[in-house]
């Protein structure tokens, strides 16, 4: 396979062209990612009669927390890793190309929201600023920089600093997207209470044990009362995958056009459907130099259009810093 000639293709492709590119792609990764070979080879699936998506196995996502899932050798400093608790397990994604990453969610933020350079981006993370290797950080650095605005940048604990900046961007009318973990958000609603109309809040889940657990819904609430705006936006995103999904209205998201989630059966992992409600399992194309199928530990819905929500992490599952809430 030509990975130059797949790269191109997957951020232009149909559809149609993706159930392809990601049989093209399952392929590869068999034949290329030991891990995933091993673990394809263990439940003992035939790949000559893979034919749909729906039949490709998905790695559990713990694996990332155990092995090196590449497929090929990558320098040991060259990785993402998620956020936890004291004690946790982190779980790390090595990475081959960080411009693969940048050209992801470069083009996922111009899908949602157009052209960078219209917005002043802000960033409310102040658990993921503290340590190395987020894949969240990086992102939103980036968006940062590419935006291009004076007033864009992150916010520590400086709350003072970012209610200012939230408003003088409301009064210059200023489109303006603030990224924020969920208990930062919250503490910062409580401190600085204002109206928003320009700026919209992105969450980016995350309760890291300051906060007792709240699902999206109980957080979008208090947040849409103390901001006085409509709508908060989610991103849906981990350090396992290259790519996100949004939601921007009732928790409904949206993914990538590279990007797929399917479901699984809880009590049955192996059997994988394309609707309705279970665990979630994810193809994300761009993830061609680790593993691209990928089963998580939350659950959730998928509708006939292709767009998801997600009802918390599966019982039992580890919490980690990254996941959405719990119910």
């Amino acid at each position: 396979m030509n990975l130059t000639q797949f790269q191109d293709q997957i951020f232009y492709s149909t559809p149609e062209k993706f159930n392809q590119l990601a049989l093209e792609l399952f392929h590869y990764q068999y034949n290329s990612n030991k891990i995933y070979n091993q673990y394809v080879n263990l439940i003992c699936k035939d790949t000559t009669q893979i034919q749909a998506i729906e039949q490709i196995p998905f790695l559990p996502i713990q694996f990332f927390k155990t092995h090196q899932i590449s497929t090929e050798p990558i320098q040991d400093t060259h990785f993402f890793e998620s956020s936890g608790t004291t004690g946790q397990e982190t779980s790390k994604h090595f990475v081959h190309d960080y411009s693969l990453y940048k050209t992801s969610f470069s083009k996922g933020f111009h899908h949602f929201f157009g052209p960078i350079e219209d917005y002043c981006i802000l960033g409310l993370l102040p658990s993921y600023l503290e340590r190395n290797h987020s894949s969240l950080v990086y992102m939103v650095n980036d968006l940062i920089i590419s935006s291009q605005h004076p007033m864009s940048g992150f916010y520590l604990k400086n709350f003072e600093s970012l209610s200012s900046t939230l408003q003088q961007l409301e009064q210059q009318k200023t489109k303006a997207l603030l990224f924020g973990v969920t208990f930062a958000l919250l503490d910062f609603a409580e401190l600085y209470p204002t109206s928003l109309d320009k700026v919209a809040i992105i969450e980016t889940g995350g309760m890291k044990g300051r906060r007792e657990e709240m699902n999206r819904e109980q957080v979008h609430e208090i947040l849409k009362q103390t901001f006085s705006t409509q709508h908060i936006y989610s991103e849906y995103g981990m350090t396992e995958l290259f790519s996100q999904a949004y939601s921007t209205s009732n928790g409904i998201f949206n993914p990538v056009p590279w990007m797929k989630v399917l479901l699984r059966d809880i009590n049955d992992p192996l059997d994988t459907v394309l609707v309705g409600k279970g665990a979630i399992n994810v193809i994300d194309l761009a993830n061609i130099h680790s593993c691209a199928f990928i089963a998580t530990e939350d659950q959730g819905e998928v509708f006939g259009n292709g767009e998801f929500k997600v009802h918390g992490r599966i019982d039992h599952s580890e919490l980690r810093g990254c996941s959405l809430m719990a119910l």
